[in-house]
């Protein structure tokens, strides 16, 4: 079981509850032209930011316009559960029980100029089993962004806080772990987007400030990569560009600049970047875009102290010692001409499609993404990625992209975030399970696919997320971690969930998962983790509402016993 909450998680509670006007910084431009008249560059998504489009925010802004309402909701609640896991294979065959009282809130703010969204939850449990520990859990997300100069400046930013298991059983439940088992992970982000109409061009820019935490418990695995500890992220974008129109194409020149600074071994991540992009309709609705620039990453770290035999310190939780006297030493120094070639396909404001092919990293490098909205209640999205990340820029990146209105899964057990949060937009949902598989000390090259989908109505509500990532690590040189330089780390993943409101005072919801995730570089092996459960709401009054769920959970981590566990929940939550 967990600790009590610690600085960053009260710090994502408070934010919720005075709902700081900030929302996310847009990782790409919506559209065919787009601020510029340029597509998406296909810059990383981890640690950099783009300014959020000119024609997305006037979008907004009209919705509400045409609605003439501000729309304001906010659903505090207390809750309480009891709850009981039986071992059904592996374990002790023991019946685990605790009792978890919580206080949350969802929150959905649009105004002409504020957008919020908010879905916070904090719990205590108390222990009923010899051995167990009691503990506090803190959980959510917070995206906001407040217009300081109507379709020109706004400020955006936002937070989230989870807990995953470090004992090795990566993806499993975190109700079955104890609290030296799971580890507490934060993000955080703000900063100020522009974009600024100068006769026919448009200048856009981007500030981003972002900060990452991991608290381990003592029974966290630690492999060669190491384990994250905390990072500091500053990324600046700045660009100018012409539409379509003065010109038989769109052009854009921009730059941009992210530095992150880890506590692990004093971890220093730069990336320095200049290109120049060009779109050119063919049709109206195809274009051909491309782009040629120049990029400089540097990763560097100092050593670990070493005892007698040479071999590093750690510390309490696993992490490395570092060892201040030590030169600062490069690990990764990639420079060089960058570019990619694609086409993109905007048959509609609701279907966007784009696929590229280029050369960075010091390789071919392919990027793709797909958007429909086929009408207001559904969205599907994928993406082909290829970047050069690490945990905190990944988090952080993927808090910015995911916007203010948003749905994420709770485990009905453990209240934690699982599967993947969706957005209204389709193509920037973040799946959460995937991300938190990537927590080490290491820097590494991400590749991969995802895919979701999700629907909602009057009565019924159904999502599905899966995709694909492998992490081959970038630690070369006389690091501490250049053991694992060049290994991968490779997570599949799925999960599908559904609700059917049963009339108008019972609901029931149910969710699957699978995750497999095989690791060398990490210490972990190779596990496999599926599960199901299902759970029912009715309404005993107005805001008095009785729930009652029943789960299966299955881990299996090569070479090591397999366990399934059965839990049964009831509890009962009052909506203010």
């Amino acid at each position: 079981m967990m600790r009590a909450a610690s600085l960053p998680s009260l710090g994502l509670l408070a934010l919720a509850l005075l709902a700081t006007p900030f929302v996310p910084l847009r990782a790409q431009s919506g559209g065919l032209l787009g601020d510029s008249g340029v597509s998406s560059s296909g810059q990383g998504s981890g640690g950099e930011a783009s300014p959020a489009s000119q024609g997305e925010r006037r979008d907004r802004r009209t919705r509400g316009s045409q609605s003439g309402k501000r729309h304001v909701e906010i659903s505090p609640y207390l809750e309480v559960d009891q709850t009981a896991i039986w071992d059904l294979k592996g374990g002790n065959g023991d019946t685990l029980t605790y009792t978890t009282v919580s206080a949350g809130v969802t929150a959905s703010i649009e105004t002409q100029s504020v957008s919020v969204g908010a879905d916070v939850r904090y719990a205590h449990e108390f222990a009923w089993n010899r051995g167990q520990a009691s503990n506090d859990i803190i959980s959510g997300i917070v995206n906001a962004r407040a217009d300081v100069v109507a379709n020109m400046l706004s400020v955006e930013g936002g937070a989230l806080a989870t807990r995953v298991r470090s004992d090795g059983f990566t993806g499993g439940n975190n109700s079955l772990a104890g609290v030296n088992n799971t580890s507490n992970a934060y993000s955080f982000y703000v900063g100020p987007n522009l974009s600024a109409p100068i006769g026919d061009l448009t200048v856009t820019g981007a500030y981003r400030l972002g900060y990452n935490r991991v608290d381990n418990g003592s029974g966290a695995v630690v492999g060669p990569a190491g384990t994250f500890d905390s990072s500091w992220i500053n990324t600046i974008n700045l660009s100018v560009g012409m539409q379509p129109g003065p010109l038989a194409f769109g052009w854009s020149v921009g730059g941009g600049y992210v530095r992150e600074t880890s506590k692990q071994l004093s971890q220093r991540f730069e990336d320095k970047f200049v290109r120049a992009d060009v779109t050119v309709p063919v049709s109206f609705t195809v274009a051909l875009v491309g782009g040629v620039g120049y990029e400089k990453i540097q990763i560097s770290s100092k050593d670990a102290l070493r005892d007698a035999n040479g071999v590093p310190l750690v510390n309490g939780n696993g992490g490395f010692i570092t060892d201040p006297a030590s030169p600062r030493r490069l690990s990764y120094d990639q420079d060089g001409l960058i570019w990619d070639a694609g086409v993109m396909w905007r048959p509609s404001p609701r279907l966007q499609a784009e696929a590229r092919i280029g050369h960075r990293y010091g390789s071919m490098s392919y990027t793709g993404s797909l958007t429909w909205q086929p009408n207001g209640r559904t969205s599907i999205g994928a993406a082909l990625f290829d970047s050069v990340d690490s945990f905190g820029r990944s988090m952080n990146g993927g808090l910015a992209n995911l916007g203010t209105d948003f749905t994420i899964g709770r485990n009905p057990f453990s209240g934690d975030l699982t599967g993947c949060a969706f957005s209204s937009g389709g193509a920037n949902g973040v799946c959460i399970n995937d991300m938190l598989t990537g927590i080490s000390a290491a820097n590494f090259r991400s590749r991969g696919v995802v895919a979701q989908f999700a629907h909602r109505s009057d009565m019924w509500g159904y999502w599905f997320g899966a995709g694909y990532t492998q992490r081959k690590f970038l630690s070369g040189g006389v690091s501490v971690l250049a053991s694992v330089d060049g290994q991968t780390d490779e997570n599949y993943f799925a999960s599908a969930g559904l609700n059917r409101q049963l009339g108008a005072d019972s609901a029931i919801d149910a969710m699957a998962y699978w995750n497999y995730f095989s690791s060398v570089a990490n210490g972990v092996g190779n596990v496999t983790n599926i599960g199901a459960n299902l759970s029912y709401r009715r309404n005993l009054m107005r805001r008095l509402q009785l729930s009652g769920a029943v789960g299966i959970d299955s881990l299996d981590r090569k070479g090591h016993e397999a366990f399934v566990s059965l839990l049964a929940q009831i509890g009962l939550r009052y909506q203010f």
